[in-house]
């Protein structure tokens, strides 16, 4: 019966011109889900989002993309949408320690293997995680200044950020406070937002107010260290006055860490990462349970700033 149905498949095949794999291809595609609790004009999510689409380019699979802007009710509507939908396998962000937990139950009492990338939620049940470790990077970043001199007891660091309490600036905050709060340095974290504009505008004002104390700043999202330049040039600050570490995931920080505006910067993967999730789900969905979690991330300074610039550039 199977070769039955194999050469009709090919007589069809060559009456439309198809290829017979493309075809058998076809017939097996699975639908996925691609949640981001991102913003679609947030650059890092750009490359993110393209990392899914290529890889349902190269699997012939159906992926299904969305973002949801920190908006966390949303974000699990979107979850369990794709349940209903009877998902192969959901790729997601968190947008808030433990707000996903119960719909990630949900998933896995349907059979439906749930991969998190980009913001780590250890607790959350879910398969395997792609992404940072953001407490390490977060202390990175803090080591960073202090190992260059940047900082020392007593000193206050401003930390500027699009969404407060989002589960990436906890993570990362909690990995700069193991390195500064044994060492008496001080922090602030303030908000930025989402709209680039009003970044620029709140961090424009913060730093025209306390730049005096401020001795060095860690940008604890993209679009706030995309901004420093922006936000320098405007309260008159000259590239260096201030050291500054931070995410570097757009071609604006990437050029920044050339400038000298960013001394260095994180570069996160983000299109591999989503590739990885995909595959991961792919591979749950199969029936083969991913024992192991994959961590990206590299710090890059302006001997390899160029390389990374070039890559975003490209895509």
């Amino acid at each position: 019966m199977l070769k039955k149905v194999t050469f009709a498949l090919l007589i069809l095949c060559l009456v439309l011109g198809l290829s017979l794999p493309n075809v058998l291809r076809a017939q097996n595609k699975k639908v996925f889900y691609w949640i981001s609790h991102g913003a679609p004009t947030d650059p890092v999510w750009t490359y993110f989002l393209k990392g899914a689409q290529q890889w349902a380019a190269d699997t012939g699979n159906e992926v299904r993309t969305s973002f949801h802007s920190g908006d966390v009710p949303s974000h699990q509507e979107a979850v369990r949408a794709a349940i209903a939908a009877g998902a192969a396998g959901i790729v997601t962000s968190t947008p808030d320690p433990g707000s996903l937990t119960q719909v990630i139950s949900e998933a896995h009492a349907k059979g439906i293997p749930v991969i998190v990338i980009n913001t780590e939620d250890k607790t959350s049940g879910r398969d395997a995680y792609v992404g940072g470790d953001n407490v390490q990077i977060g202390a990175r970043w803090a080591q960073y200044l202090v190992d260059k001199g940047f900082v020392k007891k007593g000193d206050f660091v401003w930390m500027p950020v699009e969404v407060p309490g989002a589960t990436y600036q906890v993570l990362e905050t909690k990995g700069v406070a193991s390195v500064f709060d044994p060492l008496g340095i001080t922090y602030e974290i303030t908000e930025a937002k989402l709209d680039q504009a009003e970044i620029i505008s709140r961090m424009s004002d913060y730093l025209t107010a306390n730049k005096a104390k401020i001795k060095a700043i860690i940008g604890l999202g993209d679009l706030v260290t995309g901004s420093i330049k922006r936000v320098f040039d405007q309260v008159g600050l000259k590239a260096g006055a201030i050291p500054v570490v931070g995410w570097g995931n757009s071609p604006d920080t990437a050029q920044e860490v050339l400038d000298g505006y960013v001394n260095a910067a994180m570069w996160q993967d983000p299109q591999a990462t989503s590739y990885m999730g995909l595959s991961m789900a792919a591979m749950a969905a199969s029936g083969i349970p991913p024992g192991f979690d994959i961590l990206v991330g590299t710090l890059y300074e302006k001997d390899k700033a160029a390389t990374y610039l070039k890559i975003m550039q490209s895509k």
